[in-house]
């Protein structure tokens, strides 16, 4: 009974702990704010950041209505070019070869710095921003999926060839639903990923956007709607990826019955 008690108390503190902490941070930095410790012009209180926030609600919702299509274009191009290039990665040892490398490199190179490049050759359309999410987003999901196919139980995969299963066949039934969970562990750093894209790429080229917006705030040095609307691009990431983990689980539910168990084996 008191191990059941100190369980269920322990589940609580773990569950409550992230909650305490952001308000313990959020407390002491009203604190340093209202005490004038640290100047309001340079660090507005989180109190200001709200009333800045909901003071520019509808602008800020109209600016964000383009920089998630912008992000939901680029994420869905580099779903597709991802798992293009992890196939043919995985299917041809030369490609992987060949392909591997430069993956890498273009994860070397800062977005900052690409940035002006596809303003300049691609002007300040939407097309530019696309461009730099893909380049962005790409790279999770083809490691991913590369990871899970070569991943696929060998034994499973020699079966179904002895039983006279072609090679798209093995793919579909074997490689494929083993590849699901480290698929959607890309997909969730590139949902993130795709708003930073856009928001970087708005910073040095276009006329609306979450980007345009905080370059135009920050050059009339209004900074608490400066604090307002990066909270608001972290908070659009996290409901971004916590809407990757509910798809995640409907389309996955052996993955959740697989936890279940583990979850209650651990409690006993």
């Amino acid at each position: 009974m008191y191990s059941r008690l100190r369980k269920k108390l322990q589940s609580i503190i773990y569950k409550i702990s992230p909650v305490l902490a952001i308000a313990a941070i959020l407390t002491v930095w009203q604190v340093f704010s209202s005490a004038g410790i640290v100047p309001r012009f340079m660090l507005p209180s989180p109190a200001d950041v709200v009333a800045a926030f909901f003071g520019d609600f509808t602008l800020l919702m109209s600016h964000a209505g383009t920089t998630l299509t912008e992000a939901f274009f680029g994420l869905f191009s580099g779903i597709i070019l991802g798992f293009l290039v992890a196939v043919v990665m995985d299917r041809f040892r030369i490609a992987y070869k060949a392909i591997y490398p430069v993956l890498v490199i273009t994860q070397t190179v800062p977005t900052v710095a690409i940035a002006p490049l596809l303003v300049l050759w691609l002007g300040y359309g939407i097309l530019p921003k696309v461009t730099l999410i893909i380049i962005t987003s790409f790279f999770p999901i083809t490691i991913g999926l590369l990871d899970g196919f070569r991943s696929a139980d060998r034994d499973a995969l020699n079966l179904m060839k002895a039983m006279g299963a072609n090679r798209i066949q093995r793919f579909l039934h074997i490689k494929l639903p083993s590849s699901m969970s480290h698929f959607f562990a890309g997909l969730r750093i590139s949902v993130s990923y795709s708003v930073i894209g856009a928001v970087v790429a708005e910073w040095l080229g276009g006329f609306n956007g979450l980007g345009v917006y905080m370059t135009r705030v920050r050059k009339s040095y209004s900074y608490d709607k400066m604090f307002a609307v990066i909270f608001f691009i972290s908070l659009i990431s996290l409901l971004l990826m916590f809407g990757v983990t509910v798809i995640q689980k409907v389309l996955m539910p052996w993955d959740r019955r697989e936890m279940n168990k583990i979850k209650k084996s651990e409690r006993k």
